[in-house]
């Protein structure tokens, strides 16, 4: 979308919306500590580093999003599917106590907001409307938002089962938002940024070292649409203004 480098961008849009996970807060990174974790419990009864099973437990873990979701649960559920599976059904079940243990464990762990976040929302606090959209499970994501401490910087909060043209889509009309006027704001091109730009919002790419591979994979027609890309959350407010 073109700008006018005459007017403050901040005074061109109505809503300015962030992505939650790996935006405002580390969780690609503790989610592969859990995997790893996991991971050490199955190798008991499987080679967990063996191409086959590496490319089961990838797949089962793809195929099963559409059942479970995003999120720790999801990716519990799909690991003890494919254990069972690899070992035809001999998993000890002490092993999946062991499993279940660590996902509560997991979620009760606390929220670690990037620098820079809570400075930066506090800025734009008051001068526009912000909105929270996190994909995953429901329960889940609230754990987190509310261990972060920052629910009360947004107008509105959005926890979504997927994030696609459709979800942001029907989160416009719901809000009665333009997408001209519309800046989704986070780490995953194929979720929180080319969706938007498609609808004609404005997309804000900034990047984390731990991505999900998922996470890159998009429509080929996607690579030609244009978004902003900061280097850090601590660059937005000098973007914007």
């Amino acid at each position: 979308m073109p700008h006018n480098a005459h007017i403050p961008l901040i005074k061109q849009l109505d809503v300015i919306a962030f992505d939650a996970d790996d935006t405002l807060w580390r969780n690609e990174s503790l989610f592969w500590d859990f995997k790893d974790a996991i991971k050490a419990i199955l190798a008991k009864h499987i080679d967990v580093e063996s191409q086959k099973a590496v490319e089961y437990l990838d797949e089962v873990e793809i195929n099963n999003i559409g059942y479970y979701g995003y999120g720790l649960k999801s990716y519990t559920l799909s690991m003890i599917e494919a254990t069972i599976n690899l070992t035809d059904g001999i998993v000890d079940t002490d092993d999946i106590k062991a499993v279940l243990a660590l996902l509560k464990e997991k979620l009760n762990t606390a929220t670690e907001v990037f620098i820079g976040v809570e400075e930066t929302l506090m800025q734009l606090n008051g001068k526009i409307d912000m909105m929270l959209i996190t994909k995953g499970d429901a329960h889940e994501q609230h754990l987190k938002i509310d261990a972060s401490g920052l629910a009360h910087y947004f107008r509105w909060i959005e926890v979504v089962p997927r994030k696609d043209e459709k979800i942001y889509e029907e989160l416009l009309h719901k809000y009665s938002i333009q997408p001209e006027r519309f800046m989704m704001i986070g780490n995953s091109l194929r979720s929180d940024v080319l969706p938007v730009c498609k609808l004609g919002g404005i997309g804000v790419h900034i990047a984390n070292e731990t991505q999900w591979a998922y996470e890159n994979q998009f429509p080929e027609e996607w690579k030609s649409l244009p978004y902003e890309t900061l280097d850090s959350i601590l660059d937005l407010i000098p973007f914007l203004y």
